[in-house]
């Protein structure tokens, strides 16, 4: 049994993400779906869409849903999962993040969502001077 990881993002943001990490890593351990939300689409027929895909990917682990910025209409749909099923959210999805959850793959629902967060804060640095990097 093992975490399914469900990301709700803009058109686009997660099958790259995905597929670049993967890249990186050399492969995906997770059961993981992508699931773009259009600008215009049905935000109902997307929840239920969500809903399904949430199931599809729980084996009674639960599943791990990451999403790209928060209060947008993913990240609102992503959130309403939360009351229905054993889902945890991370929103500011990023590759760092990805990549994380990637390596910590074992962990169970609570570890993997706390390793998302802070590989995504991690991830986030400013370069103050020139050479600081």
């Amino acid at each position: 049994m093992s975490i399914g990881i469900l990301l709700v993002t803009h058109p686009g943001i997660g099958e790259m993400l995905l597929k670049n990490a993967c890249d990186l890593v050399g492969s995906c351990p997770l059961r993981i779906r992508c699931l773009d939300i259009p600008l215009e689409g049905d935000t109902n027929d997307l929840q239920q869409l969500a809903c399904q895909s949430a199931q599809d990917l729980d084996d009674g682990s639960g599943v791990l849903v990451l999403t790209d910025a928060f209060g947008a209409t993913p990240s609102n749909i992503a959130c309403q999962l939360t009351g229905e099923l054993q889902v945890n959210v991370v929103s500011g999805l990023n590759l760092p993040m990805l990549i994380r959850v990637f390596n910590y793959a074992s962990d169970d629902l609570q570890a993997l969502t706390h390793k998302a967060a802070d590989g995504g804060m991690r991830g986030i640095q400013v370069a103050r001077a020139k050479g600081a990097c």
